[in-house]
């Protein structure tokens, strides 16, 4: 079995938050499993400078977007024993930052387009595209409109796996046809309430959608967890499935891990009291080995929690603690935590952002984890 692993974003090369870190370890231990595995995602500016020199060129091609075409070089990879495919187009990708452009619509529905018009141009032929989130949901519909009865393409299978069902990819109908290319009288399947809903597109046209646990999937049936898609999941329950993210043990090994100040095992704990030490040095917090640190490395989203965390905060900094958290997401949850630290300077920090090493050394450091 082969499998094209479609992604926004994947380390080592692009990060914003956790889809990067599925994207970076669930390929590799898909392929030690013998099951051939390879990873497509945009070549953005932020892709670090010593990555980009073991890439090569092997293809240029020409992407339909809508009623024209665009450049597209397919750059090719290898990390860790993982085939990784780059798509580059300076005019969407050389910018700083991964998303939140202005034209994010059009960026994705190219790369959406590119991934599936390069299989005739690499030597990978998948039997399943799997794609993932809102940036991607347009694969499986580009798939099904445009490739399904294209010789060499008619027996793909796609899998879309929602991580993040409140970030949806909604757009007004008047770009339809002009920047997704998609005709009216097929405009059926990416439209929800009145507007272009792309994930909805992405749940519509797969042909198995999964999401990050058992748990998740049967939570966003509910409408109070589902922003508006649990109608959509309920009628295609058939082909809906929750599978267990998993932690990679490899790069999370505190035996081996190159990222925190000092390796310790279940057997010999004396590395972990020097790496709590250090992460209260380097986030100027009190050094105090015996006040317990507790942590949190998420997006901040009601969806994960943090309305309780919220609701819960001000009484836990009432203890003898200390809070770490990690993470960026909706601006009303930062400026809370941004204004917790203010107000509890010698117990709260607040590190806006994805930032893969100092996770680790959170993780390293802390007593308590809080999800």
């Amino acid at each position: 079995m082969k499998v094209l692993y479609a992604t926004s974003e994947a380390l080592p090369y692009a990060a914003s938050g956790g889809l990067a870190d599925v994207a970076g370890s669930l390929p590799y231990a898909v392929r030690i499993r013998l099951i051939a595995c390879r990873v497509v995602l945009p070549l953005y500016e932020d892709v670090p400078g010593e990555l980009r020199q073991g890439m090569k060129l092997i293809a240029s091609l020409s992407v339909p977007v809508s009623w024209r075409r665009q450049y597209c070089g397919v750059y090719e990879a290898n990390h860790n024993g993982v085939i990784y495919y780059l798509l580059d187009n300076q005019y969407y990708f050389k910018r700083p930052g991964l998303y939140g452009h202005y034209d994010d619509a059009e960026r994705f529905a190219f790369f959406s387009r590119a991934v599936l018009e390069m299989l005739d141009y690499i030597d990978f032929k998948p039997d399943i595209v799997h794609a993932n989130d809102w940036q991607c949901a347009l694969v499986p519909v580009y798939y099904n409109l445009f490739y399904k009865q294209r010789q060499g393409f008619e027996k793909i299978k796609t899998v879309y796996t929602i991580h993040n069902i409140q970030y949806q990819g909604k757009y007004g109908h008047e770009i339809l046809e002009d920047v997704f290319g998609i005709s009216q009288e097929a405009k059926s399947v990416v439209e929800l309430n009145g507007v272009i809903n792309l994930m909805k597109g992405g749940i519509d046209a797969a042909d198995k959608v999964t999401t990050v646990s058992p748990t998740y999937s049967k939570e966003i049936l509910d409408p109070w967890f589902a922003h508006g898609l649990d109608e959509v999941l309920r009628d295609r329950q058939w082909k809906l499935q929750g599978i267990l993210n998993g932690i990679d043990t490899d790069a999370n090994n505190p035996e081996t891990d190159t990222l925190i100040w000092s390796n310790y095992s279940a057997e010999d704990l004396s590395g972990k009291a020097v790496n709590k030490t250090k992460l209260q040095e380097r986030l100027g917090l009190p050094l105090n080995r015996e006040v317990p640190i507790v942590s949190m490395v998420t997006r901040l989203a009601s969806h994960k929690g943090l309305d309780l965390v919220e609701a819960a905060l001000e009484k836990l900094l009432s203890e003898d603690i200390q809070f770490v958290v990690l993470g960026s997401g909706d601006w009303i949850y930062e400026e809370f935590m941004r204004e917790m630290q203010i107000r509890f300077p010698q117990k709260m920090r607040f590190c806006s952002g994805f930032i893969p090493e100092l996770a680790h050394k959170i993780y390293a450091g802390s007593d308590i984890f809080l999800m």
